[in-house]
């Protein structure tokens, strides 16, 4: 099982991700304009954002192998769309589908909890978020490399060719839950927590293209802050409610959470900010003008990072706890943003930067599950990482908001180019969020505590 499950979110990941190379060459072969474009990679974003929580509720409730189905299913119809047309209206509805695989992880991890022993079950769901990154670090290149050197649709024929083998082996290996909450599916709830989501992340990624101070983005910002008020209130008075916030306010769940929303900004920043500094022409102001394809090759450090550090972050949690594990990664985060945050660095500096956030993040998202497994019951495991993978989202979102704005505010040569003082701005800025997670880490509860929830 878990190999297939760890593929399957390693997929995941790279749906969320194929996209970004193909951007800047995407209105040539659609025809068009950039901020319709733009949405190839928003409407990924919102739809995962949108049902994560609903398909972590739904699995607690009909059962974790026929939402996961479910997820691999949708998907792959995404990437067979995206492999047969070039329309963009068409191509914004599959990538939407292509969002719901982000509830392929929280249901994966309720998977392990439910069917391992429990010895085996920390560090299989550890190795298991350690898949966001590697999947991520992949992809990229990927994507680049056909890109580089094929029609762009074949990315989506091979994806659709990937989807297609996971969804039949977890169709066969998979089993069906033995544990299910049952009840009734709060409907207005998931539609209160979609509009308030929606009213969110829309002028979060829009934002740069409206104006920050436009009647539209402060108009949904502030539609946004009421609706989740009032989903606040109709969740606290529902008897079988979407999301349980009286668990979630909890010190030992809340503290995970904040932890993933400054990590998902952190880890985003990482690929987001290095993946155009690496691309940015020299002439023009601060890059070092290398290729997509070569500036993805320097991404998979953070690959490499991910696969070695998801074993070396269960080994800590098991020695010393899980608050140390998430100090020790707060601090590599802290550590590799300060190298990043150095002017003029030759390139191999660069790459070790890259290596040695990406460690932070592993060691961070791979501890964050072990923490929830403690701290939710059983019958609330999918939903709450649903919870917690849709605050990484969000992270991710508001963090490609940030460093849009601040590169284009200190553009160069007309626009061709970005001054020094950005990327160092945007680096500082995601080393900001490793110190917020590093004092949040004091909150967590010891191993004593999550020993006597367990029990």
């Amino acid at each position: 099982m878990f190999p297939v499950l760890a593929v399957g979110a390693v997929f995941q990941a790279i749906m969320q991700t194929v996209m970004v190379p193909l951007l800047p060459s995407m209105p040539g072969f659609t025809g068009a304009g950039p901020t319709a474009v733009s949405w190839l990679v928003t409407s990924t974003l919102l739809v995962g954002a949108v049902m994560t929580p609903i398909f972590g509720r739904l699995a607690d409730m009909v059962g974790k192998r026929r939402m996961l189905l479910i997820a691999f299913t949708l998907m792959t119809a995404g990437s067979l769309i995206c492999a047969l047309t070039s329309n963009i209206a068409l191509l914004i509805f599959a990538r939407g589908l292509q969002g719901a695989g982000a509830a392929v992880l929280p249901i994966g991890m309720a998977i392990l909890r439910e069917v391992l022993p429990r010895e085996k079950v920390d560090r299989s769901i550890a190795m298991l978020s350690s898949t966001l990154g590697i999947g991520t670090a992949v992809g990229i290149p990927f994507a680049a490399a056909i890109v580089q050197f094929a029609d762009w649709h074949l990315l989506f024929w091979v994806t659709t060719a990937i989807g297609a083998g996971v969804a039949t082996a977890a169709w066969i290996v998979i089993p069906e839950s033995r544990t299910r909450t049952g009840g009734r599916f709060d409907g207005v709830g998931a539609v209160g927590l979609s509009a308030a989501l929606i009213c969110l992340l829309v002028p979060i990624t829009q934002g740069s293209t409206w104006g920050w101070t436009s009647p539209a983005v402060l108009t949904t910002f502030a539609a946004a802050v009421v609706l989740f008020l009032l989903w606040g209130v109709q969740q606290l008075r529902n008897r079988n409610p979407l999301v349980d916030l009286r668990v979630s306010s909890r010190p030992s769940v809340l503290a995970p959470h904040l932890c993933a929303l400054l990590v998902g900004f952190a880890f985003y920043g990482n690929t987001l900010i290095t993946t155009q500094l690496l691309q940015a022409s020299a002439e023009h102001g601060a890059g070092y003008g290398l290729t997509i394809l070569q500036a993805a090759l320097c991404q998979l450090a953070a690959s490499f990072a991910m696969m070695i550090f998801a074993i070396v972050a269960s080994r800590i949690t098991e020695r010393f706890g899980a608050k140390i594990t998430i100090m020790a990664g707060a601090l590599f985060l802290l550590g590799g943003y300060c190298i990043h945050a150095v002017p003029g660095k030759p390139l191999w500096l660069v790459v070790a930067a890259v290596f040695v956030a990406a460690v932070g993040t592993s060691l961070v998202y791979c501890t964050l599950p072990v923490l929830l497994l403690g701290a939710v019951p059983l019958s609330q495991n999918a939903a709450a990482n649903g919870v917690n993978v849709l605050l990484r989202t969000v992270g991710s979102t508001v963090c490609s908001a940030v460093v849009a704005s601040v590169l284009a505010a200190h553009t160069v040569a007309g626009g061709l180019g970005f001054d020094t003082s950005a990327f160092v701005i945007a680096y500082l800025v995601c080393a900001g969020c490793a110190v917020v997670v590093f004092a949040s880490a004091f909150f967590l509860p010891s191993r004593r505590a999550l020993a006597l929830v367990a029990d």
